[in-house]
């Protein structure tokens, strides 16, 4: 069955893309824990992270920090942190977190953006990549 995600990767539903490579995106999540929250996905619709093959799994790695250093340089707090869940979405995917307190990152605490602000935030960080 289709992902959410592969939906998204093959632009039959928007987002507000912050990077892409030939085997990566990476997005604003639409129901952020802070500012900045970014999802990394993998074009490969896989469920489980460590179901990746090793190569796949490194260069996700090495995606997500790329981004990671870019949310940093874009916004405001304490660290970025990281998460792999994968309960939500059965697809692969890395919830960098740009982090003020603990709370930042229970998935509990949700922030709120327009439209405007998201695509203002998603092309600043772009920008920082």
């Amino acid at each position: 069955m289709t992902t959410i995600f592969t939906k998204i990767i093959q632009g039959e539903i928007p987002c507000y893309k912050v990077a892409e490579d030939d085997n990566h995106i990476a997005f604003l999540d639409i129901n952020p824990n802070a500012e900045g929250h970014t999802l990394c996905v993998p074009k490969q619709e896989v469920n489980k992270l460590f179901d990746l093959d090793e190569q796949a799994y490194q260069a996700l790695m090495a995606f997500s920090r790329k981004v990671a250093l870019a949310l940093e340089k874009t916004i405001s707090c304490q660290r970025i942190g990281m998460s792999v869940i994968g309960l939500e979405v059965p697809h692969v995917h890395v919830h960098l977190i740009p982090l003020h307190t603990m709370a930042d990152a229970t998935f509990s605490k949700k922030v709120s953006l327009t439209p405007e602000a998201f695509t203002a935030l998603a092309a600043k960080i772009a920008a920082a990549l």
